[in-house]
């Protein structure tokens, strides 16, 4: 299937399920993320139909870390960053439905100060590729994260795939986490 294809099956699916399990994902994404180290971590508001919620943020600032959450920029380029200080932190982006920190914006290197990277995704395959929305966003900001950070794809059990369509410019996952198998990494090593 095209990357096209592919998000158009994965979006049909997200919107079949039903809001019990939603929040039942949430609650075991949200203890799973608590597992994984760093004290700095970049991560996202889930909006619409991804998994996870600001409860998996509020577990990682309980633990003391510092989270950082992207703000989608005026033009198409990386990601700017803020520190999330909880719920009342957060105001509407520029994408209509998203949540972003309305605190000082720290610019697109800050990435690099992330041991952990939370990243949204629509799928991911077992060698790490990334399927997005499509927008690039997180492809032009990946690139600032620090040499060795975890880059950890959220996504649903379901939405682990054998193989997508990859490109150069793709940047491979060196993880997901998933409400049901928690943190994995990626790629898949033969067992």
């Amino acid at each position: 299937m095209s990357k096209a294809e592919w998000r158009s099956r994965i979006t049909a699916e997200r919107r079949s399920l039903v809001s019990e399990k939603r929040a039942r994902e949430a609650a075991a994404l949200a203890v799973a993320a608590a597992r994984i180290p760093g004290e700095v971590v970049c991560a996202y508001v889930p909006f619409g139909t991804e998994p996870g919620s600001t409860q998996l943020l509020d577990q990682l600032l309980d633990q003391g870390k510092r989270v950082l959450l992207p703000i989608v920029p005026a033009e198409p380029g990386p990601l700017e960053w803020a520190a999330y200080e909880g719920p009342r932190s957060l105001g509407p982006g520029r994408l209509r439905g998203l949540l972003e920190p309305t605190g000082r914006r720290l610019g697109p290197d800050t990435l690099g100060t992330a041991e952990l990277v939370l990243i949204p995704a629509l799928a991911v395959d077992d060698e790490g590729v990334r399927l997005g929305r499509g927008a690039g966003y997180y492809d032009r900001s990946l690139s600032f994260a620090a040499p060795g950070a975890a880059l950890v794809a959220v996504v649903r059990d379901a939405e682990l795939v054998r193989a997508l369509p990859a490109e150069p410019h793709d940047v491979r996952m060196t993880g997901v986490l998933t409400p049901d198998q928690g943190s994995a990494p990626r790629p898949v090593m033969p067992g």
